[in-house]
This record gives structure tokens, sequence and C-alpha cells, in this order.
């Protein structure tokens, strides 16, 4: 009986080691090729043509900021992910803080946000492909588009983390090629008779529009990093807990590396005011020189980097879904899973709020785009805002209870980086087609509050 007694205290602390590792199906390098796969795409592709047209050449600044507020989001996220895992991420942090209807109004935010992103980048990737089909229909390709994103879903988490980080994968050898390119232009490898007169040798003023232009860009900007709450998010699929700060670092540090010297060489390889925003400033560039069918080779790999983040956001948001789902906040059901481990009814209402976007995208296609990135970008930078103010307020618990890892530079950069935020929000106030969106934004954000507060009961009411 001993014996039997000391086997059964083995095995139980056995699952205890494996309930603390994780048992996830995920390495880290797999969750930094997600969040890259996540986050580079229509919004840094094909929105820089925005944020260009709006600031000039200033936006290299502007990446730098937007990057440095990211790492203090991430940060602040980390921390309280290693010393309170949480399958809820940021929605459970923000319940924590400020009540459940932080909780509820935040993971609604974050799907709402989801929702408006996979918008978004269906629109940039139907306008890509209109680059060869320009007589067929946005609609038509939204519909393709999103058919081919939830089937890769329905595969399960195991093949989505294989497909995301070859998504990946090829995103980072885009940029660092397109790199290798405007760096063998920029040393004269490449002659100018291999080119377009449309060639320019030189960046030219970088405030052509003064600060204000720079503030009004900075929207589009903090977009271009938007997927980093789906660090977060899949935290919980990691075999190390621990191993989320490795992956966010080199996360933060490849993304705004990659984003300022390629931005760099679009603009050093064609004049800023020639970029517009009904085509990505990469394929802009590359038009201009006479080399056969590289613009539209380009436009393959950004169409596959869009898809690619369009197929993450659905991925994240659905698991937050659940997660709403397990505390009440949305119908029971939407927690269920297939065999593969697929939240079907997740899936299934995110798809009935893609539609009544795809159907916006087709009654407003010349305005949509923009509305809907600014709207995206918006309650996207709100959560960023929860996120920080939430681990302001938890902070102090970690460390009582001799927290393992503790944010860099705490708590300045939360305050810093709630600041920057409210100062990016501010400048959408300046533009029309953002004011129009952050009006957008802050109505669905009260819709959400409301609704908490007419249908949403009290978990005491539920007996919890």
């Amino acid at each position: 009986m001993k014996h039997h007694h000391l086997v059964k205290q083995a095995v139980k602390h056995r699952q205890q080691k494996q309930i603390e590792k994780g048992k996830g199906n995920l390495h880290w390098w797999q969750l930094s090729l997600i969040g890259i796969g996540s986050i580079i795409g229509a919004g840094f592709f094909l929105g820089t043509g925005l944020s260009i047209k709006t600031a000039g050449p200033s936006i290299l600044f502007g990446y730098l900021i937007a990057g440095l507020t990211t790492f203090f989001v991430f940060s602040a996220l980390a921390e309280m992910t290693i010393n309170d895992p949480s399958p809820g991420s940021f929605r459970a942090y923000a319940t924590k803080a400020f009540g459940h209807a932080a909780g509820f109004t935040s993971g609604w935010m974050y799907w709402l946000s989801g929702v408006l992103i996979m918008s978004s980048e269906i629109v940039a990737l139907s306008t890509f492909t209109q680059f060869w089909f320009s007589h067929i229909p946005l609609w038509i390709f939204s519909i393709i588009y999103a058919a081919l994103g939830f089937g890769i879903n329905l595969l399960g988490v195991q093949n989505f983390g294989k497909i995301e980080s070859m998504f990946a994968t090829v995103k980072i050898a885009t940029l660092v090629s397109f790199i290798g390119f405007g760096a063998l232009f920029l040393l004269g490898a490449i002659s100018p008779g291999e080119m377009d007169t449309a060639v320019q040798t030189g960046i030219g003023g970088f405030f052509p529009h003064g600060l204000g232009g720079l503030w009004a860009a900075m929207i589009f900007i903090f977009f271009s990093f938007g997927g980093i709450a789906v660090v977060g998010v899949t935290a919980s699929e990691l075999d190390h807990k621990r191993d989320i700060s490795k992956s966010g670092i080199g996360l933060i540090i490849t993304l705004v590396t990659l984003y300022v010297l390629s931005l760099f060489f679009v603009l050093w390889m064609v004049d800023w005011s020639e970029i517009n925003e009904s085509e990505s400033p990469f394929v802009t560039a590359l038009s201009a020189f006479r080399i056969p069918y590289l613009d539209s080779i380009f436009n393959i790999i950004i169409i596959s980097a869009a898809f690619s983040t369009m197929v993450g956001a659905l991925f994240s948001i659905s698991r937050v879904m659940v997660s709403l789902a397990k505390d009440g906040d949305a119908p029971s059901k939407v927690k269920q899973k297939n065999s593969r481990g697929v939240a079907v009814y997740a899936l299934l209402i995110t798809a009935i709020g893609l539609a009544v976007s795809i159907l916006f995208s087709y009654l407003l296609p010349g305005s949509m785009y923009e509305y809907v990135t600014t709207s995206a970008g918006v309650i996207l930078i709100l959560n960023w805002g929860m996120i920080l103010a939430s681990h302001l307020k938890l902070h102090p618990t970690y460390q009582e209870n001799q927290g393992t890892f503790k944010a860099f530079g705490y708590p300045y950069t939360s305050y810093l980086g709630l600041v920057l935020i409210l100062i990016v929000l501010a400048g959408a106030l300046f533009h029309a087609g953002e004011r129009i969106g952050l009006f957008i934004s802050v109505g669905l954000i009260v819709v959400i509050f409301v609704c908490y507060k007419v249908f949403r009961k009290s978990p005491q009411d539920h007996g919890a």
C-alpha cells in the first residue's frame, strides 16, 4: 500500500509539473513566428501608403516610436502572463484589476477589432489581387479569401502553427530580400540603365507636412504593430510559459528592424509623393524598375503576407471568444471544441461579423479601407491602454508573492506608454477620414458597454 501511495504521489507530482510546464503545442520560436505572421500584413504592406501620403518620410521616426510603445505593452503583458498564467490573457487581467465590466468590454473590444482587422486585410487582399484583375469586383475576392481563412483555422492548433510559421518565414525572407535589393541600389550595384527615370536617389525632406502630418499618421503606424496581443493570447499553447519573454523581445526587435529598413529603401527608390493608398508602396517602388515581373512577384508575396495576418487574427479572436464564453460573457456553446480543438461556434459567430464587414466593403469600396483601418486601430490601441492600466494595478500583487518576472522600467514605461497612446489617438482628430473611424470606434465601444449593463448579469447573479 505504501508503494502504491508513493506511485500515486509521483504521478500527481509529474502531472503538476506538466501543468506548470504548460502542456502546450508550441515552442517559443513558433510563437515568435506566429506573432510575425499575425502582425506583418496589410497594415504594413498597404497601410503604409496612407501613412506616407499623410506624413511623408517622417514615418520612419513614427515606426521607432510605435516600436518602443509596443515593447512597453508587451513587457507589461509578459509580466502578467508569466506571474499569473491565464487562458483569458489580457481580458482576464482587466477583470482582476478593474472588475467584470472591464474584462467583458476588453474581450469584446478585442473580438470586434479582430473582425475589423480581418475586414481590412480582406479589402487589402482584394485590392492587391485587382493588380491583375481590375475588372473583377472586390467582394468576389473577399468571399474567396474569407473561405480559405476559415478553412485553415478548421485544421486545428498544430497545423495552424505550422502554416503560420511558414507564412512568417516567407514574410521575413521577402522583406530581407527587398532590403538587400535596396542596399544594392543605394551602393550603385544596380546601374541607371536598368531603371526607369521615375526612380529617385534620396529621400528629401523628412517633414513635408510638419509634425502635424506625422501626428495624424501615427494611428496607421501603430496599426502595423497591432497584432502584438496575439502573443499573450497564444501563450497558453507554449511548452514553457517563461519563454513568452524570449518570444516577444525577439519579435519586436525583428519587426522594428524590418519595418524601418524596408521603408527607408522604399522612400529612397521612389518619390514619396508618387505613393498612394490604392497600391502597396513596395509595388510602386519596384514598378519603377525595368525588371520583368518583379512587381507581380512581390505582389504575390504581399498577398500571402496579408492573408496570413487575416488567418492569425481569426485564430486569436476565436480563442478570446471561447474565454468569454467560459466566463458567461458569450453564449455557452461558443466554448465547445471539436476533435481537432477548434471552436467551431466561435468561428461561426466571427464569420457572421466578417460577412457584415464584407458587405460594407462592397457598398463603400472607395473609403471603406481607411475607415475600417482607423476603427480597428483605435480599438486595438485602446486595448493596449487597458493592458498597461491593468499592469499598473496588478504589478504590486506579483511582487508581494515574489513574482518571477518584472516588466522593464516599471512603472515609468507603463505610464509613458499610456501617454503615447493618448497622444496618438488625439492625432486622429486632425484627419477627416481618421476622425470618422475614431468616432465609429468610440461608438462601438459604448455599445459594448451598454450591452454589458443591459444584458449581462453580475457573477453573483449566476452564483459565481
